[in-house]
């Protein structure tokens, strides 16, 4: 046996289409004002260094040794 139950749409539409267009409001406004990276000024960046014209030079020994390693254990 069941219960048959009506949904009032009129007023919970209504409350949640204003509740929907407040929370939407806040999260625009919250973006905006928070829309700051600070990465740059964290600590562990400070001295590091940009990558050099000769960093692909590391991925090409990184890429032999793998295959050579590959190669001896196959072989």
């Amino acid at each position: 046996m069941g219960v048959i139950v009506n949904k009032q749409d009129d007023k919970n539409s209504e409350l949640s289409k204003r509740i929907n267009a407040d929370l939407r409001a806040r999260a625009t406004s919250s973006a905006k004002e928070n829309d700051v990276d600070l990465a740059d000024d964290a600590e562990y960046l400070k001295d590091l260094k940009k990558t050099g014209k000769f960093g692909w030079v590391w991925a090409v020994l990184i890429i032999l040794a793998l295959l050579s390693l590959i190669s001896i254990i196959l072989i």
